[in-house]
């Protein structure tokens, strides 16, 4: 069974089609017009090897808030459909990632039950002209809709670009273990997810 979702999404704001494949190998083509942030999407995508094309159009002359959190409720919903019932899936994944003087922990648990614990801190306020804090906004819009419990932190790293790459292959990592179908029951001792 395919394992494949295709959202849009339509706001004032933004304008969004995004298809997935969690049993891709990682091919993405994205355009959100944010440069950075189609970079950390590519990256997670490949380190995930979830297939996503991604089409985003929003009021970047305002700021990029609005499409990077948009992205976020896109992708979640898109993870939460393609997931289906969740029979057989792993369910938890994890992955400690490097990235040069920065480092990423990152655990993640599809059971359903969306939470954030965020503990990066950056120290530029900017990527280019990319507020780093829109990463922290855009793993909150993505885990309350994926249903998703996400943990990220990072103990250390004094690069801005380094410190959201980290978390994005790091993130990228533990979805890969998550979605992983390695059975055939609901794993969970409730039989439902």
């Amino acid at each position: 069974m395919a394992r494949t979702a295709a959202v849009r999404r339509k706001t004032s704001e933004t304008d969004i089609s995004l298809k997935l494949d969690l049993d891709g190998a990682g091919v993405s083509q994205i355009t959100t017009g944010i440069g950075f942030f189609d970079h950390m999407l590519s990256l997670l995508s490949r380190h995930s090897r979830i297939d996503l094309t991604l089409e985003a159009v929003g009021d970047i002359h305002v700021d990029f808030h609005h499409t990077v959190e948009d992205v976020g409720i896109a992708l979640g919903a898109a993870l939460k459909e393609a997931l289906g019932d969740k029979k057989g899936i792993e369910r938890y994944g994890s992955a400690m990632l490097p990235m040069d003087e920065s480092l990423a922990r990152v655990a993640v648990d599809l059971a359903g039950r969306p939470y954030l614990v965020f503990r990066a801190g950056f120290t530029a306020e900017k990527v280019g002209d990319f507020d780093a804090g829109l990463v922290e906004e855009f793993m909150q819009a993505m885990a309350a809709n994926a249903g998703m419990n996400l943990h990220i932190e990072v103990p250390w790293g004094k690069n801005a670009h380094h410190v959201s790459e980290a978390i994005f292959k790091g993130l990228a990592r533990a979805l890969r273990a998550a979605v992983m179908v390695t059975g055939g029951d609901i794993p969970s001792t409730k039989g439902t997810l």
